[in-house]
C-alpha cells in the first residue's frame, strides 16, 4: 500500500477542490509533479484560473508564494534579484526576486523575451541563483508553475528548448464543462470578497518525504526502463521530429510512471503507467520538423503515434 502518496493526493484534491473547480486531472498531475520535485508548465487560454490553482497550491502545501508576469520589458534581474547599495551599511546588498518562493507563478511566460526566459534555466534545475558571483540557494522543493498562452497569441515567444526540457509536465487546460462552469459562477459570481473560500493547509514536508519514500520503493523492471528508453528513441528517429526526447526526458516518464503506478496503489510499474504520463512528460519536449509542422501535425498526436508503434514489453 502506498498510504502517504494516496493520502497526499486526496488532501490536495479536497483542499484545491474547494477553491478551484472541476480541475480534479490537473491536482492529480500537480501532484505528480511535487512528489518528483518537478515543474510545470500549464497551457490554455487567459481566464480558467491558472493563477488560483498556482497559488491555491502553495496555500496546501504549506508555503511561500510569489508571481512574476511575463512582459516584453522583463529583465532577469527582476526575476532573480540584484545588488543594491545600501547607505546606511556603506556596501551593496542583495534584493532577492520573485524567483525566492516554494511556488513561483511565471504567468505568460512566454510573453517574457528568450533572455528573461532563460534566467530560470539555473533556478529551475539546480535550485540555486548565481548573481555577481554569488550562489544563493532557494527552497528544497522549489516549484516552478509557468502559464504560457497558446502560440498563435499575439506578443508570445516561443520558449526554448532548453527550458522546455526542464518542466516535467504540460498540463492543457480546457475550457471546463457546463457543469463545472455553472458552479464557478455561483462560487464566484458575488462582489463580496470574503465570501471566496480559502484552501487549508493540508501537505507537510513529513508527508512529502512519506511520500516519495514509498514511490522508491515501487519496482521498475528492467524490460520496463528498457520500454521508456524505447520511446524516446523513436522520438528522436521520428519523421516528424526534429528535435526528440532527452535523456532529462526519459528519467521524467520513468518518475511519472512510478508516482502514478504508486498512486493506483501498485507495488511496480506497468506500461500503461508509461502509458499514461506520456502526453503530459513528451509532447512538449519535441520540436516538430517543419513539414509537420505545414501539414497541422501536432506534438500529442506524434506521441499517440509513438506508443502505437513501439512495442509493449510483457
Amino acid at each position: 500500500m502506498n498510504a502517504a502518496l494516496q493520502s497526499l493526493e486526496q488532501r490536495l484534491q479536497t483542499s484545491l477542490g474547494t477553491v478551484v473547480i472541476g480541475m480534479q486531472p490537473v491536482i492529480r498531475a500537480l501532484t505528480v509533479a511535487i512528489v518528483a520535485r518537478g515543474h510545470v508548465l500549464l497551457q490554455g487560454p487567459p481566464g480558467l484560473g491558472k493563477t488560483l490553482l498556482s497559488k491555491t497550491l502553495a496555500t496546501a502545501l504549506g508555503g511561500s508564494f510569489k508571481r512574476m508576469q511575463g512582459t516584453a520589458d522583463l529583465m532577469p534581474a527582476d526575476i532573480i534579484g540584484v545588488h543594491v547599495h545600501d547607505a546606511a551599511r556603506g556596501a551593496f546588498v542583495f534584493r532577492p526576486g520573485p524567483v525566492f518562493a516554494d511556488v513561483l507563478l511565471a504567468d505568460e511566460i512566454n510573453r517574457a523575451g528568450p533572455k528573461t526566459q532563460s534566467a530560470l534555466l539555473e533556478a529551475m534545475e539546480e535550485r540555486q541563483i548565481s548573481v555577481d558571483g554569488h550562489q544563493y540557494a532557494l527552497p528544497a522543493d522549489f516549484l516552478v508553475i509557468a502559464t504560457q498562452n497558446p502560440r498563435d497569441f499575439e506578443g508570445t515567444y516561443p520558449l526554448p528548448e532548453s527550458q522546455l526540457d526542464r518542466f516535467m509536465l504540460r498540463i492543457e487546460l480546457p475550457y471546463p464543462e457546463r457543469a463545472h462552469e455553472q458552479q464557478v459562477l455561483e462560487q464566484y459570481g458575488r462582489t463580496t470578497v470574503t465570501s471566496e473560500p480559502v484552501a487549508a493547509a493540508v501537505a507537510g514536508g513529513g508527508m512529502l518525504a512519506a511520500a516519495r519514500a514509498e514511490v522508491d520503493a515501487v519496482h521498475v523492471a528492467a524490460e520496463l526502463a528498457a520500454y521508456v528508453i524505447d520511446l524516446a528513441r523513436a522520438s528522436r528517429e521520428h519523421a516528424h521530429v526534429a528535435l526528440g526526447l532527452s535523456t532529462r526526458g526519459a528519467l521524467a516518464l520513468l518518475r511519472g510512471a512510478r508516482i502514478h503506478a504508486a498512486l493506483r496503489g501498485a507495488d511496480f510499474v506497468a506500461p500503461d503507467d508509461v502509458k499514461a504520463m506520456a502526453p503530459l512528460v513528451m509532447p512538449h519536449r519535441m520540436a516538430l520538423a517543419p513539414e509537420a509542422l505545414l501539414e497541422g501535425v501536432s506534438e500529442l498526436a506524434v506521441t499517440q503515434r509513438i506508443l502505437e508503434l513501439v512495442p509493449v514489453p510483457r
